[in-house]
């Protein structure tokens, strides 16, 4: 019944490139730990998912790269529902490095500051990468299959799974 999840994100060492900043690949494994997890806030297992024969794969992925995230970087991950209908659902993202404000424990603390100048910022912190995805249901054999009923229901709250 979500649209919109939030998952915190720390960088690790291994993530990281000869630059020391994330690996531009490591980025599509964040999105798809947003993917779960959102899931997961839908009171939906994807193992579960799994076991009825089916499986989400991706059908396209894009992301615009727009500020370097460093090892240690406390990030926050949006993950936001585009649409969910027949055998596909879009996602879009926006992976942020959260504003610290000294002395408010409220708010998340990062251990690094990089300052690559002109990178977008906004009330919520300094924009990283964004992005979309569409993710296709499929079966064990490969066919696209439509999305199941309650997968159509947890996602969509205006959905009754029978469309």
């Amino acid at each position: 019944m979500i649209s919109e999840h939030e998952t915190a994100i720390r960088v690790h060492y291994h993530e990281v490139d000869g630059q020391g900043r994330v690996h531009n690949s490591n980025y599509l494994s964040y999105f798809e730990r947003g993917r779960v997890e959102m899931l997961r806030a839908s009171g939906i297992s994807y193992k579960e998912l799994e076991s009825t024969g089916l499986m989400l794969v991706v059908r396209m992925m894009h992301v615009d790269f727009h500020a370097p995230a460093v090892f240690d970087d406390l990030l926050v991950l949006k993950t936001r529902l585009g649409y969910c209908h027949g055998a596909r659902i879009e996602h879009h993202y926006r992976l942020v490095r959260p504003r610290v404000t000294p002395g408010d424990p409220s708010t998340l603390e990062s251990t690094s500051n990089p300052t690559d100048g002109g990178q977008p910022e906004s009330e919520e912190g300094d924009l990283i990468v964004s992005g979309r995805s569409e993710i296709g249901c499929v079966d064990a054999t490969g066919r696209v299959r439509r999305l199941p009923a309650f997968l159509q229901l947890n996602l969509r709250g205006d959905r009754d799974g029978d469309s």
